[in-house]
């Protein structure tokens, strides 16, 4: 029993220190992947937009361009 003590406190010991967060680890910080996929998602975003400059103010139905 005397031998299986220490064994185990160093088990524990590694499995606490194995759960713990890394030195780059802050919250709110995304993984490279996480980013990858959100400047994907705003380049979709980009290519699917409308030049507010490009849009007549003449070209909106009247029910639409009267505030209610």
């Amino acid at each position: 029993m005397t031998r299986l003590l220490p064994a185990l406190a160093m088990t524990l010991l590694f499995t606490i220190a194995a759960c713990s967060r890394g030195p780059d680890d802050q919250p709110g910080t995304v993984t490279a992947d996480e980013a990858r996929q959100l400047n994907e998602a705003a380049e979709m975003l980009d290519a699917n937009s409308v030049d507010l400059n490009a849009i007549d103010p003449g070209d909106t139905p009247d029910n639409e361009s009267d505030p209610i």
